[in-house]
């Protein structure tokens, strides 16, 4: 690359059902990059939505040149919409963010200053969260306190996607290639150098979130079963001790019944056994089968996403170009 060339940042924008807000998140985000000597290209991608977004995306590109366009042919969720930005993002250092102007763009610059001190990923820490509700604000401040105890990886805690991610980091993470995804995980795993940088989070601007508590549940569980493997240990644990009380228990019993004889049947007791252990028994068995979902998905080697519609900034095609031709053998 001509080191006279100013360096590209591309911002990453995963966009679904988001007609209301994109143009109000695009014009704070120009306005706030406006003043930063760098080149930009704002990344956003598609991802099946049934309102108008996709004619929105459009409209702003015809009107700023900084705009990418990645239309994925379906809805595939957050977390593959954010990878196909990962992977299409040309800039020398991408910053991460949601439509939803609850992160708000003014941090931009201090993320891209932590990251020209020489972090490869700044990633941006909730101090507080406005607009939601108290038990959303409490699941979420336990998800992230238990899967930091369960995983091996230190996941920071109370922390969104919102982020800037050096070259070096990004292309790392375009090297994975597996279908259940926990980006915050990842963010994590790839190591590196980095750094919190703390905001309160805002309400969301307008339109309306698309996690509900079914979404954010599974969610949870894909996040803990990519980063641990913890629940399998949980039910041999649970089964061992179930094993060991029931063992214990039919001791008692016969003991019970060679000195003070047992007239009675003891059907309620017996039926009290039955359900617990046939409850310890289904609940492991549901997790192995959320553990065996996950390798069935990722033995099929399907693609991640499939594009519909890829419109590069002339921005970024012209790196792109010039990074082709640049790995060329001479």
């Amino acid at each position: 690359m001509n080191t006279d060339q100013r360096q590209l940042i591309s911002i990453v924008v995963p966009a679904f059902n988001e007609e209301a807000v994109l143009p109000k998140f695009h014009q704070t985000v120009a306005g706030v990059i406006a003043e930063l000597p760098f080149d930009f290209e704002i990344v956003y991608i598609n991802d099946g939505s049934s309102d108008n977004t996709l004619g929105v995306i459009k409209e702003l590109r015809e009107s700023d040149k900084q705009v990418t366009l990645i239309d994925l042919s379906r809805n595939f969720g957050k977390e593959i919409a954010l990878s196909a930005g990962l992977q299409k993002a040309a800039g020398d250092a991408v910053v991460v963010i949601d439509a939803d102007l609850q992160d708000p763009p003014e941090l931009i610059p201090e993320l891209i200053s932590e990251w020209q001190n020489g972090y490869d990923v700044v990633y941006a820490q909730r101090t507080h969260r406005k607009g939601e509700s108290l038990l959303k604000r409490t699941t979420a401040h336990f998800f992230y306190r238990i899967i930091q105890r369960i995983s091996k990886i230190e996941i920071p805690e109370d922390t969104g996607d919102f982020r800037i991610l050096s070259r070096r980091a990004v292309n790392a993470l375009n090297t994975f290639d597996e279908q259940h995804r926990f980006m915050k995980g990842l963010f994590a795993w790839i190591g590196y150098r980095q750094k919190a940088v703390h905001y309160q989070r805002d309400p969301r601007h307008a339109g309306e979130t698309k996690w509900n508590y079914w979404r954010l549940w599974n969610f949870a569980l894909d996040g803990i079963t990519s980063f641990t493997i913890a629940p399998l240990k949980i039910s041999t644990y649970l089964g061992l001790l179930t094993a060991a009380g029931a063992f214990a228990y039919g001791i008692y019993m016969v003991i019970d019944t060679l000195i003070y004889g047992n007239p009675v049947p003891g059907y309620p007791s017996l039926i009290v056994i039955v359900l617990i252990l046939g409850g310890v028994q289904l609940v492991a068995i549901g997790i192995l089968g959320e553990y065996l979902g996950r390798i069935f998905n990722e033995t099929k080697r399907r693609p991640l996403y499939l594009i519909n519609e890829y419109l590069p900034s002339p921005e970024a095609s012209g790196r792109q170009a010039a990074d082709a031709s640049t790995s060329q053998p001479g």
